[in-house]
């Protein structure tokens, strides 16, 4: 497997410190408004990586935490006149209804900033006391210019920097790059006690106390929007690395904006569209499918039409998935991935089984074989999606075309298999059968047909689809689906 890291700006083979282990920290969200879109892809970016890696057979610990403390939430809380804790609980209860809502899984360890003060402060007090850091009027600074690598991972030359982004111009300071790695207490603002007086963490040295605290010195994997990569990321390496003498992190992966009208969507320009928003248009794999049809390190444009389409499109699977759930329990599906990727035997061979007849067998080892080799090239997630939709096309005309029910509905286990890899169709559709009305409508159009009235079959099947059913005619007789939209 070979991802695309930041830090080298080239694909890399991906080895992990330890094998068959994966150790993999993601920047998780300020917890103080509603989640938009644009939260929502890196979401789901990272969960479609976690998911195939453990698909892979890795033992995957995935961290993901929460900044509870921020200067954003501190001043939403005075303006509704409520605790900074009571705001952050409130929006950390809206990101995991919004993150269950779109089907992203839960980490395996969620931190929250207040709750490792102690661990920052210690890291703190390690920087300072190797040179590394300094202290002004109860606030203490990382020196930047004592960390010679501070710029590599964004490509920035650091006789070019200058103080932005969430740097905060103070004329204390060394040098105006220099960032904060504790600031002093205001009156009013939440505070915990320190060697340097009662103060706060500033937002960059939370992600290294807490992904070293659940991960080690040194890990895997570090992921975030593209934005995070300067000055946030390059922060963490900074203070993490002078800490430690250490590498940081192995892989550092990123993932594109969401623009809207060629913008970059986002709160501070007024054009945000929830995940609230979205969730109640659109199915949770719908929207999945439709990031998964751009690579994840490029932009992607909002578009309507686009979430539609592929809302339209998951109702190809679903259809599938509902014709064998007339045959089988649920149950039929519950079953993992048979063998690991990239064991031996080819984890295809064994993937093969849930499709056990020919043609079946061969469908879903091609499209097997395709999905493996795009998600291994820097996790190709157009190309998996595409393999996806061609065995649900093959197994669609296997169906039509009179094919054995068994061999169909294993074949279509083995599609389910391969697409909860990338997080889909972890909720079946419901399966009900059609109401006495649509059964006689049906009877009545066979009929109608028999007399070659075409006119009143039309009439009939528009009937049928405005009653939430498809009906089409197959070699066996007319085949009945239900209408997802």
């Amino acid at each position: 497997m070979r991802i695309y890291t930041t830090r080298s700006r080239t694909t890399e083979e991906f080895v992990p410190l330890s094998p068959g282990e994966v150790r993999m920290y993601v920047c998780g969200v300020t917890v103080y408004d509603l989640c938009h879109i644009g939260h929502a892809r890196s979401a789901i970016v990272f969960d479609v990586l976690q998911r195939y890696l453990r698909a892979k057979g890795y033992r995957v610990t995935f961290v993901k935490n929460f900044t509870d403390i921020d200067d954003k939430i501190i001043n939403r809380a005075e303006a509704e006149g409520q605790a900074p804790h009571e705001i952050s609980e409130r929006y950390i209860a809206e990101f995991r209804a919004d993150m269950a809502a779109i089907g992203v899984a839960v980490p395996d360890i969620e931190p929250k900033a207040t709750e490792h003060i102690p661990e920052m402060i210690r890291l703190i007090e390690r920087l300072v006391v190797d040179g590394f850091a300094y202290v002004v009027d109860g606030d203490v600074y990382f020196e930047v210019r004592r960390f010679p690598e501070y710029g590599r991972l964004s490509g920035k030359n650091l006789d070019d920097l200058l103080a932005g982004a969430r740097v905060d111009v103070d004329e204390r300071k060394r040098d105006p790059r220099d960032f904060a790695l504790w600031k002093s207490s205001k009156p009013g603002e939440p505070a915990w006690p320190s060697p340097w007086g009662s103060g706060r963490p500033g937002w960059h040295i939370e992600c290294s106390a807490m992904a070293m605290r659940y991960l080690g010195e040194s890990f895997d994997l570090h992921g975030g929007g593209e934005d995070l990569v300067f000055p946030h990321h390059e922060c963490e390496i900074a203070q993490s690395e002078a800490a430690t003498g250490k590498a940081f992190v192995r892989t550092w992966v990123h993932n594109g904006f969401v623009n809207f009208a060629s913008e970059k969507m986002s709160k501070s320009l007024g054009n945000v569209l929830t995940i609230k928003d979205i969730a109640r248009k659109y199915p949770a794999d719908a929207l999945r499918l439709w990031f998964l049809n751009t690579h994840y390190r490029h932009p992607i444009e909002y578009s309507e039409e686009r979430l539609a389409e592929n809302a339209r499109a998951l109702e190809r699977f679903q259809v599938l998935i509902t014709d064998v759930l007339g045959i089988e329990s649920r149950a039929f599906f519950d079953v993992p991935l048979p063998a690991k990727f990239g064991d031996s035997p080819p984890w295809v061979t064994a993937l093969m089984a849930l499709g056990n007849r020919e043609p079946v067998r061969t469908y879903v080892a091609v499209a097997a074989r395709r999905f493996e080799e795009a998600m291994d090239d820097d996790l190709s997630t157009p190309e998996a999606r595409a393999a996806l939709f061609g065995l649900a096309r093959e197994l669609d005309a296997y169906r039509r075309d009179g094919g054995d029910a068994r061999a169909f509905a294993s074949g279509v286990r083995a599609l389910v298999a391969l697409g909860r890899a990338l997080g889909l169709f972890t909720e079946l559709p419901e399966q009900a059968g059609p109401s006495p009305e649509v059964e006689r409508l049906v009877a009545e159009r066979g009929e109608a047909r028999k007399r070659r009235d075409f006119k009143r079959s039309d009439e009939l099947r528009a009937q049928i689809q405005g009653l939430g059913w498809t009906v089409e005619d197959t070699p066996a007789g007319p085949r009945l689906t239900r209408r997802t939209r």
